[in-house]
């Protein structure tokens, strides 16, 4: 009995301490915090970058429009053994003559048509810049809500600690209450025991939900990309926005929902792609021209050296006539990628309005669950005063206290978990509609 007494009152230090330091540390901010997060966050530098990417390449010279211009250089040699007769009957025999020749210039070559494909190609950069923008939004939402939600959870375990250590002061004193009516005689020694493993199971669930709350902790830590030993202290409030109404989330999700915009923007992607493929069945124009620099030597040929320069120009014009059908099989598979992406594009749609549908229904319950749990808490608590006392005068037995205790402990932890849930379900509907705002 000793051994467990001294455990209870190890226990019960360490959670006197622990709420202690609590007030001591820095208290971190839910703003800081995501500001933290939007400046650290490797998601969404990544985002960030990938979308600097995707605006980088939206230029006219990626998508074929501008000329491509080269400065070209080539030197070739040789040694050769040359055996003439020439028509009068002389003969002429060189060995291991040396020859050389150089060319250089510039080069210009310039595709002036190809069947429209330049004009999708842009089409394409510029959708795939889009892309980039809503992914990137998208990132910086689901981020911001991670933080949120990890914030809140973090309010909500505080919450439940409070519980607990008043718990813990109740089956203290029902313990203290106990024990004299022990040393008056008025209890066995069995009802001393069962305080006793009382105090000691609360004090586990104490430890138990300490230990939660420290790897909660940790988790905001690493989506802020920071020291993940770092202490901090949270707020102890949360407000729910009750004014959200199903109808205007799922206007708003049509039209600022990333997954609804990058589903569009890929069904236009798919009819870029069958612009594209039609663009081979014209024909392909392009100019060349350049400036040329010569100069060779030749000992065994019949002019020893030759220095030329000049300009020259044409054009080039090529058509598919015939590839062995496969025009008309990349064709098909266009239009039935254009297919798919429609039907993808609906079955998006279709889980999002889901998503949004089930998520309004627990953010519903939760509001109920919070009006419910404020008074069921308010009544828990004045029937365990009233039970502590009549336990003090003898009036009821430890079973009874035990379960007035047991429904307080239960009203708090609904009530905490019926804010955090209706919170939860509000951030999340507004990450769906790309909207959550931090005051």
């Amino acid at each position: 009995m000793k051994i467990n007494k001294t455990i209870c009152l190890i226990f019960c230090a360490v959670s006197t301490a622990f709420t202690a330091s609590a007030q001591e540390l820095p208290k971190l901010s839910l703003k800081d915090a995501v500001a933290i997060a939007l400046q650290n966050n490797y998601n969404i530098k990544l985002s960030q970058n990938n979308q600097t990417i995707a605006s980088t390449n939206v230029t006219l010279g990626n998508a074929g429009f501008l000329p491509v211009v080269s400065g070209d250089y080539t030197n070739t040699n040789g040694i050769q053994t040359t055996n003439q007769t020439r028509t009068d009957g002389t003969a002429r025999n060189i060995s291991n003559a040396h020859s050389t020749n150089n060319n250089y210039g510039v080069n210009l070559n310039w595709t002036v048509f190809d069947g429209f494909a330049m004009f999708a190609n842009y089409d394409q950069l510029k959708q795939l810049d889009k892309l980039g923008g809503v992914r990137l939004r998208d990132t910086i939402q689901s981020t911001i809500a991670n933080v949120i939600n990890t914030y809140y959870n973090l309010i909500s375990q505080r919450g439940q600690i409070r519980a607990l250590e008043g718990a813990i002061d109740i089956s203290r004193t029902q313990l203290r209450y106990t024990n004299d009516k022990f040393t008056v005689g008025r209890v066995s020694k069995l009802d001393v025991y069962t305080a006793q493993v009382n105090l000691n199971t609360d004090t586990a669930a104490l430890i138990s939900q300490l230990q939660q709350y420290r790897t909660t902790k940790i988790q905001l830590n690493q989506l802020l990309i920071r020291n993940l030993q770092t202490d901090f202290e949270v707020g102890d409030t949360i407000i729910v926005d009750d004014k959200l109404l199903l109808g205007d989330v799922i206007s708003k999700a049509q039209t600022q929902n990333p997954a609804i915009i990058a589903s569009q923007i890929n069904k236009r992607l798919a009819e870029i792609n069958l612009r594209q493929v039609k663009s081979t069945r014209y024909p392909v124009v392009g100019l060349t021209s350049g400036y040329q620099f010569s100069n060779s030597s030749t000992p065994a040929g019949f002019t020893l050296r030759q220095n030329a320069r000049g300009l020259n120009y044409g054009f080039t014009a090529s058509i598919n006539i015939f590839d062995g059908f496969n025009q008309w099989r990349r064709e098909r598979v266009a239009k039935l990628q254009i297919s798919n992406a429609e039907l993808s594009a609906k079955q998006t749609q279709l889980d999002v309005e889901a998503q949004i549908s089930n998520f309004y229904v627990a953010y519903l319950s939760g509001l109920d669950l919070i009006k419910l749990g404020r008074s069921n808490v308010e009544l828990a608590r004045k029937s365990m005063q009233i039970s502590l006392e009549k336990y003090r005068l003898g009036n009821i037995t430890p079973l009874e206290i035990r379960e007035a205790q047991r429904n307080f402990l239960n009203a708090q932890s609904v009530f905490y978990s019926a804010l955090y849930q209706s919170k939860m379900a509000e951030i999340t509907l507004k990450q769906i509609t790309n909207s959550i705002n931090i005051q």
